[in-house]
């Protein structure tokens, strides 16, 4: 067996976590760290956040903690099993071991078992089903450690059956090789087969439940191939993509945006030929408002808004960032210049302040224009005038302006 000693682990050991420990051990009930968490301490990753799985039940549990003076947060996990207890300003999620009886593809009905290999076999994908006790030990009842360790991903036992208990673990099949594999193309066959067979069931799954891990997908490696093989499983129309998506396009943008840290919309927003694409995708997956915009503004601006000739290439998306009206232009500017690859203009843009008009109505009164529709045309034309300078020109240079005008 193995045993993990590693710093990313030690740390885990907070004032609560030994707490916790202590009163599991005293009823001698197993607890151990399950999932994710697993897969990022053998890979080196701190992980975000932990869960535990024990051999106690919910109703142990209570017990346990409520004579121990421990605080119990919300009740909404307690029919899957899972109890978060707080201690030391900290919160520990943990689920008692479960078979699945019944699942329909969405939801699973469970009972609790004290088998840790029956729990394991429910679980996902292999680099997912691993425990890890709080001594270090390692138990990895499906060579999850090796496919780890060789950048594998694959379903616990057969994939049909695991995709056929929960059809969004196909987009997490997607997101882990994103995340974990080497190269594009590495995947087993018959788990390609058994996705292609079982792609009709994303139809019922929620569009929030599918956006969710899109965002990730999108934001992994090996996008380009990954949204191409859902084309060619046919998993693209029951996930709001389009039939006809660009796949050229999506190919160069994909390749365009991988150091900027783009927005996942962004990056999907090149498959998109039209705003009727993203009505679309909004209707089956209830994007947010602020994702809807970013969508339709990048595939309304994305092919005319683009750098100037000669010494100021910036300067189109500062006039459009001046004469628009609506908030957040700025940062949907960002995003087209990600889109387009410029990666030194999107530096450039970011370190440019928004200047301000440097006249004002008062000025011209001063100045003896004196009724309000005089003023509103002056403005507007020393504001052009402004904005040919790129700018630069100051309050005197404006107002001698106008007395030429």
């Amino acid at each position: 067996t193995m045993r993990l000693q590693a710093p990313q682990f030690q740390a885990l050991f907070t004032p609560g976590l030994r707490s916790v420990a202590e009163l599991f051990e005293k009823k001698n009930y197993e607890l151990r760290i399950a999932g994710g968490a697993v897969r990022d301490l053998l890979s080196g990753v701190t992980p975000q956040d932990i869960d535990f799985a024990t051999t106690a039940t919910p109703a142990e549990m209570k017990e346990m903690f409520t004579a121990a003076g421990v605080r119990l947060i919300n009740n909404k996990g307690e029919k899957h099993g899972t109890i978060t207890a707080r201690l030391h300003e900290q919160n520990f999620e943990i689920t008692t071991l479960r078979i699945d009886v019944v699942t329909d593809g969405r939801h699973a009905e469970v009972e609790f078992t004290t088998d840790w290999h029956k729990d394991a076999e429910r679980r996902d994908l292999t680099v997912n089903s691993m425990f890890l006790g709080l001594d270090g030990t390692l138990y990895d009842f499906f060579n999850g450690y090796e496919d780890l360790e060789n950048k594998k991903i694959r379903f616990v036992g057969k994939a049909a059956e695991r995709i056929q208990e929960d059809y969004l673990r196909i987009l997490r099949y997607f997101r882990f090789y994103g995340r974990i594999a080497e190269k594009p193309g590495d995947h087993e066959p018959n788990t390609l087969q058994a996705i292609k067979e079982n792609a009709k069931g994303l139809a019922g799954i929620s569009g929030e439940r599918i956006w969710v891990e899109l965002k990730k997908i999108l934001l992994g490696n090996h996008v380009n191939h990954l949204v191409q093989l859902m084309y060619e499983l046919d998993i693209a129309q029951y996930i709001g993509l389009p039939l006809d998506g660009n796949s050229e396009e999506f190919a160069r943008v994909s390749k365009n945006i991988q150091n900027l840290s783009p927005k996942p919309m962004t990056v999907l927003t090149s498959l998109f030929k039209g705003k009727d694409d993203v009505t679309n995708l909004d209707l089956r997956l209830k994007i947010s408002k602020e994702e809807k915009n970013l969508g339709l503004f990048l595939v309304k601006h994305r092919q005319e808004l683009t750098k100037g000739p000669g010494p100021e290439p910036l300067r189109p998306y500062q006039d459009f960032l001046m004469d628009s009206r609506e908030a957040n232009t700025s940062s949907k500017i960002f995003e087209l210049l990600k889109y387009q690859g410029e990666e030194q203009l999107l530096k450039e843009m970011q370190e440019w302040t928004v200047p301000s008009f440097p006249v004002s109505g008062h000025d011209l009164r001063k100045m003896g224009v004196s009724s309000g529709k005089e003023i509103g045309t002056a403005l507007q034309q020393l504001r052009d005038e402004w904005k040919k300078s790129g700018y630069h020109m100051d309050k005197e240079e404006l107002l001698s302006c106008l007395k030429k005008l």
